[in-house]
């Protein structure tokens, strides 16, 4: 039932999981919260001024907001330390693996198999196989799954081209499209997606760097925006990848119906973080965490004790936005996302599926989210981990 609020283990496989042939891949503590003094604030660039509006476009309808109804259903069970869950829009769906460095098929049947297992991973605490985007082909290039992982040095961003049919899903010989992003036991971020605006984010941690994040110039404690190459991309604010900084580890980004952006943060001691994100901003950390009134900094919409969530993976369906919570054990959903007003959160599953680490729109008015208790952190339970869908029905 839910409740509103005002704010390595053995491998272990589903029974059909069966290894594929691939091409061969070449790819290579929590500290205390008294921070520094922020730098001072760089200026951003000027981002070139965005058509006008055509006077015959009457206003945008925010779409409706949605809510869980019914029970979940389990598609797939008996994953080990999932991560990221990608629909392809060409049919089928996959799931990264941290600890395995496999990216899983999804089968039509629930079984599992193995699409690609990507050498250069390596895992450790936090680290590993994380974050899967999907760029599509546009005739001289082909479809390509995008994956954010540590290697020995570093976190990096590499991209290898799909190949095969839903059922028998493989992937190629990857390049890299971003290397050099610092890596740690944990605040790893992890998390890429491609925006409406057709360019890659992925959200980095501070790799235990605390000062790291109010460096523009870093890498770390980042939401990044580069092409699908992984240069910067037109219009950043500091003429580098940094779309906006200060933040410890985001590791969940989406955007709404009016394009606008937004990402979960993992606090220290004290918040859990949901961002709306605007082009160089700062939000903030070390210095501060959750929502200080501090007019250098810009604070989080919505804010959680870290018990109820610490938040991974975050989606948005309608006008809802959900979020995948690993210590919290449950699912937030908060709305409206572009509708103004106030926002209001509701708990739904509160531990009845142990740890969620990633959620993502389903098709046919569905929604997915996966469990994480074999990461461990958890408790694993028969069957765990599972992938779950559940239907959602106008509030």
């Amino acid at each position: 039932m839910p409740h509103a609020t005002s704010t390595s283990n053995a491998r272990r496989r589903a029974p059909h999981r069966v290894a594929a042939s691939v091409a061969a891949l070449a790819v290579a503590a929590a500290l205390t919260a008294c921070g520094p003094q922020p730098a001072p604030d760089p200026t951003p660039l000027p981002l070139p001024s965005p058509p006008a509006s055509s006077p015959a476009a009457g206003p945008v309808v925010p779409p409706p907001v949605l809510l869980p109804a019914g029970a979940p259903e389990v598609i797939a069970d008996g994953l080990d330390v999932p991560w990221s869950i990608l629909q392809l829009p060409t049919g089928g769906v996959l799931v990264s693996e941290r600890d395995t460095a496999d990216i899983v098929e999804v089968l039509a049947d629930g079984g599992t198999r193995v699409a690609a297992t990507v050498p250069g991973v390596v895992p450790g605490g936090e680290g590993g196989l994380l974050g899967l985007a999907f760029l599509a082909g546009d005739g001289d290039r082909p479809a390509y799954v995008y994956a954010y992982l540590t290697a020995a040095s570093d976190n990096r961003i590499v991209r290898t081209p799909l190949t095969g049919v839903p059922g028998s899903l493989g992937l190629g010989a990857p390049e890299d499209v971003l290397t050099g992003i610092p890596k740690a036991g944990n605040h790893n971020g992890g998390r890429i997606a491609f925006g409406p605006d057709g360019f890659l984010y992925a959200t980095s941690g501070d790799a235990g760097n605390r000062d790291a994040a109010q460096d523009v110039a870093s890498l770390s404690g980042k939401i990044l925006r580069m092409t699908p190459e992984g240069q910067p991309a037109p219009g950043n604010p500091f003429g580098n990848r940094t779309w906006s900084y200060g933040h410890r580890n985001p590791q969940g980004i989406a955007w709404d119906a009016s394009g606008g952006m937004w990402a979960s943060e993992f606090g220290q001691n004290a918040w859990d973080e949901l961002n709306r994100i605007e082009r160089g901003a700062n939000y903030g950390w070390p210095v501060v965490e959750g929502q200080a009134g501090d007019d250098r900094f810009v604070d989080p919409v919505l804010q959680w004790p870290t018990s109820e969530a610490s938040p991974s993976g975050l989606a948005i369906a309608g006008d809802t936005l959900f979020l995948a919570a690993l210590r919290g054990a449950r699912l937030w959903s908060v709305a409206p996302a572009t509708a103004g007003g106030e926002l209001a959160a509701t708990a739904w599953f509160e531990n009845e599926f142990g740890r969620l680490r990633d959620v993502v729109p389903g098709p046919d008015g569905e929604l997915w989210f996966v469990s994480n208790n074999t990461d461990g952190r958890g408790s694993p339970g028969p069957g765990d981990d599972r992938l779950f869908r559940i239907r959602l029905d106008p509030a």
